[in-house]
């Protein structure tokens, strides 16, 4: 018998019961907990989980202090809890009292915290300065590719790395006489450089393109949401104004965009170009057009500077992907805590991913400050699950195979430590897609668990930078807000280090607090709202946008 090293295996709550394994066990290795001794049956891999009793079928089963799933067959103390021998299982939900007390988080160090920013007419603060190119519809997106083309290097802004060297390398291998084995063998690594040269409005961060495949063809219901993410675009504080290229007969019409634009900012007074081509009439007219008001608009865009604002003036998205079993025990909860710092210090968070949220609704709609909006929020909830139920899945189906194979067997394991990003702050709004955020505090919006998906809506709701947790990696981005990426394991940061800016592998490690990582977190975080650091995703270029089409994904 081999005895568990110290720190190999945690109970995240004292009801809880089952442990995490921390790093990987052996079947026979002793577990001491509390007053128990007990030899693992199974091999248990880091991130998964072990019984701290015998469980009979139909037994429940509690992490996070909350239901999580149920076994479906006998398992024995100190088995795996594997696909095979449980199920998802979460707790009933309904209006309960009010939970808003909570303890605030010690902020003296943040108290005059700045950042440097771009202050717009509406009183929000960008951390970057942006001007669009928008398609109302899908059968404008080759315009908004050649307007790309013709813009994006006379005007200096920076190209994504490309992989040309590295293509002229294989090709004169082949030249050369190299056969496929040789080439294959071959190290064509280079060092070709990208980035800005003569730059000509160099207040302007770039020129994005929000290409997408929506805008007709879809219900009333896609085409009015779409026009309602991208006005949320417009209004957005990282956006100085936008060049919108509309066919004219398309459901996502100029004047309901104008509309949802209306609704976001009464007083709206960014430049806003939106040309018809069925009105002007050919191709080139209209690129002519939209190319000469672009430049127009970047002229006046280049005109504002960064300047000194409070941290309360920081929208925080808060996002995660490619999840797994340490994201509710690392980086999870660093962002609870960081989100607690900026609630108390006067700003905003965004906690996302409804179907993540799943077994954790009688915790948030308590701690909703009226009984409105917690209503609101559990409607949106049952709504969200029952139309998913009815194309054939539901909650219980969100994992995806990275998540079950690192941990994450059942939605109610992920949702409870998904949610821990939302630290314990009350719940201010409750909104539902795509509504804009208009009130500080903690907001819970409505969207997919679909990582771009749901990016895209929370930045079209106004949050200024994210901040995104993986334990397995992806290189998922935005077209406006920076997305910082946050490993929940040092072996991630260790391989991954082209896409991952964080690491909260130290609190695995026990060489961190999450008090220390939230605040280490939140000075990274002013850094890049000032323009100083520049997140992975922005270097590669990764401006994912998808608007959500309504039902289709979890």
């Amino acid at each position: 018998m081999q005895l568990a090293r110290k720190n190999s295996y945690i109970q995240i709550h004292p009801t809880d019961n089952v442990l995490v394994a921390l790093v990987d066990l052996q079947a026979g290795t002793a577990i001491e907990f509390g007053t128990q001794t007990f030899c693992l049956t199974t091999n248990v891999s880091a991130k998964h989980k072990f019984g701290l009793t015998d469980f009979a079928p139909g037994d429940p089963i509690f992490m996070y202090g909350v239901l999580v799933g149920k076994a479906c067959e006998p398992i024995s103390r100190g088995a795996a809890l594997t696909v095979e021998n449980i199920k998802h299982a979460s707790e009933e939900f309904k209006l309960g009292s009010r939970k808003t007390e909570w303890t605030r988080p010690e902020t003296s160090r943040f108290e005059t915290a700045t950042f440097q920013g771009f202050h717009r007419a509406d009183g929000s603060v960008g951390t970057a300065n942006y001007w669009l190119i928008i398609p109302l519809v899908f059968c404008e997106n080759r315009n908004v590719d050649m307007i790309r083309e013709a813009l994006t290097e006379k005007l200096g802004f920076r190209k994504p790395r490309g992989y040309e060297s590295e293509v002229q390398a294989i090709l004169d291998m082949y030249q050369a006489g190299k056969t496929a084995a040789e080439i294959l063998d071959a190290d064509i690594t280079t060092f070709a450089k990208t980035g800005q040269s003569n730059k000509i409005f160099p207040n302007v961060d770039g020129i994005k393109y929000l290409n997408h495949s929506l805008g007709c063809g879809g219900t009333r219901t896609d085409s009015d949401a779409l026009c309602g993410l991208l006005a949320g675009y417009i209004t957005h504080p990282n956006v100085a104004g936008a060049t919108v290229l509309s066919l004219g007969c398309q459901h996502a019409q100029a004047s309901i965009l104008r509309a949802e634009i209306e609704k976001r900012d009464p007083n709206f007074s960014k430049p806003l170009f939106i040309l018809e081509q069925q009105q002007i009439g050919t191709e080139e007219k209209m690129l002519q057009m939209a190319l000469k008001q672009t430049f127009a608009g970047l002229i006046e865009a280049n005109e504002c500077n960064r300047q000194p604002a409070p941290i309360s003036k920081l929208c925080i998205g808060l996002e995660c992907g490619g999840s797994d079993g340490f994201s509710g025990i690392s980086a999870n909860p660093t962002l609870g805590r960081l989100s607690d710092i900026l609630v108390s210090a006067g700003g905003s968070v965004i906690l996302a991913e409804f179907p993540e949220l799943c077994g954790v609704e009688q915790e948030l709609s308590d701690r909703c400050t009226n009984e409105e909006l917690a209503n609101k929020f559990m409607h949106l909830m049952r709504t969200y699950n029952a139309k998913a139920e009815a194309d054939g899945s539901g909650f219980y189906a969100n994992p995806s195979p990275g998540n079950i194979k690192d941990g994450l067997i059942t939605d109610a394991i992920k949702s409870a430590g998904a949610a821990k990003k939302g630290g314990s702050s009350p719940v201010t709004d409750v909104l539902d897609y795509p509504e804009k955020v208009s009130k500080a505090g903690l907001n819970l919006l409505c969207t997919p668990g679909s990582d771009v998906e749901s990016t895209t809506a929370v930045v079209g709701s106004g949050a200024n930078v994210v901040l995104f947790t993986t334990g397995l990696g992806t290189p998922t981005g935005n077209p406006v807000a920076p997305v910082l990426k946050i490993s929940t394991n040092s072996a991630l940061y260790t391989r991954m280090p082209d896409i991952i800016d964080i690491n909260c592998g130290t609190i695995i490690e026990g060489d961190e607090s999450i008090e220390q990582a939230a605040e280490r977190m939140l000075d990274y975080v002013i850094q890049v709202a000032s323009g100083v650091i520049m997140p992975k995703a922005v270097g590669l270029g990764q401006d994912d946008f998808i608007p959500w089409k309504r039902g289709v994904s979890l």
